[in-house]
């Protein structure tokens, strides 16, 4: 089984693009990790108290564990301290395998969490230094190359993603839908966001149909993959 690490901007972005792919992983057996980088605060709808509660309820609903990096919500930005502290969560997850926010986007946040987990990547895998440990997670280990990026899509550009490939979600559709209603503050409490689930629904019905399943998520990386 593997160690999965999905790093988040904020509560909610690994739910929006790859909730049903959390819930299938975590049923098979894998190690998942869904790592915010912040508390999505200030925002519109909501509080600090009452996001951290949401992604804490998401979590149960996937099954997975969480932790929050805690850098300022709408200020990310990427440093030398930031990706140390991400390759600190990767040596410390022992993580096999990363998946970030597709490097298209209009959010800067989005925008600067995929830079900074790119280059985290590298940076855990380094001899002769330390990372910083995150509280809640295991001590922090040895230096660690995960094989294998993937990039999921939660942009806030109008724009249709164009996929790698597709994962059959069908049977965790009902759990990525749970997991997104977790954050009422952020759907059912703001009328911008009026009728949100239904239109994931919609788009992962679209994205099943065309590899003939009811359900499917898009994932887009820059390595080859290998099949069999």
């Amino acid at each position: 089984m593997a160690n999965i690490l999905v790093v988040a901007p904020h509560p909610d972005d690994a739910e929006i693009g790859m909730g049903g792919t959390v819930a299938l992983l975590a049923s098979q057996g894998h190690r998942v990790l869904i790592l915010d980088m912040t508390d999505g605060c200030p925002t519109p709808v909501g509080d600090r108290p009452t996001r951290l509660a949401e992604a804490a309820a998401a979590a149960r609903v996937l099954n997975v564990q969480r932790a929050l990096l805690d850098l300022p919500n709408r200020r990310v930005t990427h440093s030398i301290e930031a990706r140390h502290a991400v390759a600190g969560v990767i040596r410390s997850w022992s993580a096999d395998v990363i998946f970030m926010p597709h490097p298209e986007d209009a959010h800067p946040d989005h925008l600067a969490t995929t830079r900074i987990a790119e280059d985290a990547r590298f940076d855990a895998k380094l001899t002769k230094i330390d990372m910083p440990a995150l509280a809640g997670l295991p001590p922090v280990g040895p230096p660690k190359y995960p094989k294998w990026v993937f990039y999921y899509f939660c942009s806030h550009l109008r724009s249709v993603p164009s996929p790698t490939f597709l994962l059959d979600t069908s049977a965790f559709a009902k759990s990525k839908r749970e997991s997104i209603e977790c954050y009422r503050s952020q759907f059912e409490l703001n009328p911008l966001n009026a009728g949100f689930p239904d239109r994931m629904a919609t788009q992962d019905a679209y994205f099943g149909s065309r590899i003939g399943v009811a359900a499917a998520e898009p994932f887009w990386c820059k390595e080859p993959l290998g099949l069999r």
